[in-house]
């Protein structure tokens, strides 16, 4: 009476061979064809399967290492630098990157049963919170110009800016603390916008006399944009910015 061998299951001709290659402790850059290939037919030859397309693939590795045992029977092939080809470095190849697919799976298994541990909770706003809508339309408010462009904008003039200093004397170590006067600033940006109800942005940085008082000039552009008292526009992509008073620019 014969005795049932169960089989262990392989999800192709790779995953078999690199099983014969543990098992037999065999260096994977020097396998030895001729072992390799006979245990791996006597796996095939047990193999019962009536899925055609899985034994085909078994049997056209089956093939390969029949044709690359074959081939070491022969003299080696030089390339043309002059060294001896392989016939199993395809095969070597082939082996390593399935290796390193087989093992990238185990790691995302892992992950994927860590992350079935996670729970979340359902997300909870108060009533008022998820009822709330902002007083002004900021997007009808900007128009076309957007944060990417006034900070372009900015980004240029400070590069202006740090364009004018001496580079000698900007060497010698003094350090003066540059103090802005906030009020002092709103005055006179106001008194400007009054004077040009229509006004080029770029102008208006560059009458500023130091980083820090672009800064300051810049943020209160957009708090006035905000609040409604001014409007900015611009004709071309990457044109000069142009700002429109609505009415009497004083800041909230």
């Amino acid at each position: 009476m014969a005795i049932p061998v169960k089989l262990e299951v392989f999800e192709g001709p790779l995953d078999l061979l690199l099983h014969l290659i543990d098992k037999n402790k065999i260096d994977i850059y020097d396998i030895p064809i001729t072992l390799i290939t006979e245990q791996y037919l006597d796996y095939i030859r047990q193999m019962e399967s009536e899925d055609m397309n899985v034994m085909s693939e078994f049997l056209v590795m089956a093939a390969t290492l029949l044709d690359i045992k074959c081939k070491m029977l022969l003299p080696a092939e030089v390339n043309e630098e002059g060294e001896e080809e392989d016939p199993r470095a395809e095969l070597v190849q082939k082996l390593l990157e399935y290796k390193i697919y087989k093992y990238m799976s185990y790691e995302l298994k892992d992950l994927h049963m860590s992350a079935e541990k996670a729970y979340y909770r359902e997300p909870h706003l108060p009533k008022e919170i998820a009822e709330y809508r902002a007083p002004v339309d900021y997007g009808e408010l900007i128009g076309e110009t957007t944060l990417v462009k006034l900070n372009e904008m900015f980004q240029f003039m400070l590069r202006r800016q740090e364009d004018k200093i001496d580079p000698v004397r900007s060497s010698f170590g003094k350090i003066e603390k540059d103090e802005i006067d906030l009020d002092k600033k709103q005055i006179y940006l106001q008194n400007y916008l009054l004077k040009h109800r229509y006004c080029s942005f770029m102008e208006l940085l560059e009458k500023q006399s130091s980083k820090m008082e672009i800064i300051v000039t810049f943020l209160l552009v957009l708090e006035m944009m905000k609040i409604g008292k001014i409007v900015i526009s611009q004709d071309e992509l990457f044109g000069d910015i142009f700002i429109t008073v609505k009415e009497e620019p004083v800041i909230a």
